[in-house]
């Protein structure tokens, strides 16, 4: 009796813990409400399809002049980090819910501000919008930044903030120099795998003698490129 209390506990602590892993909610850890709007073309974007991607879930609107001063550091975001490797998510882009209540405007703003990025949404509801609604956005701009599972690891980020957590999350590139010294480290290692392999083969008339003397010239010649 006492086992199966035990056993039936640990399911129940399993599945508990299961159910409130990334639970959706708006704090940092959760998963991200997925969004679901309108194009300025009329065609249907989810944040959901973006997944795989960090994402900008970024609300402001065409009337905002926050929005539209801090719109020149955004695009400037998209455009360095956009095409970076992330610790949970490949590239980098953004996903523009506007406030706006006329699509004219909306439209004109996105291409006077340069916001080069293609996922733009709005149901034109203005502070009835309901994305704004899920969001509990009670002003903008204001943005939330998910992880390629869709899990908030940011929020409300501006200025100097946004590119500081961008860069906190991006896979540093090796340096050239670090690349080559991997090479090298591989050159070496298989000099002296053949090397070893040469000294084992008793028959220097082999063939396989002859297919491990003509791998040794590679290296060698590899090796003489790299000024070794």
């Amino acid at each position: 009796m006492i086992k199966k209390l035990s056993t039936s506990f640990l399911l129940f602590f399993i599945v508990f813990n299961a159910l409130a892993q990334n639970s959706v909610g708006l704090e940092i850890g959760d998963k991200a409400p997925d969004l679901k709007f309108m194009s300025p073309e009329g065609k249907e974007i989810a944040l959901s399809d973006l997944k795989g991607q960090i994402v900008l879930i970024d609300f402001w609107a065409s009337w905002c002049s926050p929005c539209r001063r801090e719109n020149p550091n955004v695009v400037e975001a998209y455009n360095l980090y956009k095409d970076k490797n992330f610790k949970n998510g490949e590239g980098f882009t953004i996903y523009s819910v506007s406030l706006d209540k006329d699509a004219e405007s909306w439209k004109q703003a996105i291409t006077a501000d340069g916001l080069i990025w293609p996922y733009h949404v709005s149901d034109l509801k203005h502070w009835r919008s309901d994305a704004a609604k899920l969001y509990q956005v009670r002003g903008i701009p204001t943005n939330f930044l998910i992880d390629g599972n869709g899990v908030i690891i940011g929020k409300s980020l501006r200025g100097q903030r946004l590119h500081e957590a961008l860069a906190e999350i991006v896979v540093k590139e090796r340096s050239k120099k670090e690349l080559e010294a991997d090479v090298v480290n591989d050159l070496m290692e298989l000099k002296k795998k053949i090397e070893l392999a040469l000294e084992a083969e008793k028959d220097t008339k082999s063939a396989n003698y002859k297919a491990l003397k003509a791998q040794q010239k590679q290296v060698l010649k590899a090796l003489k490129a790299l000024g070794l």
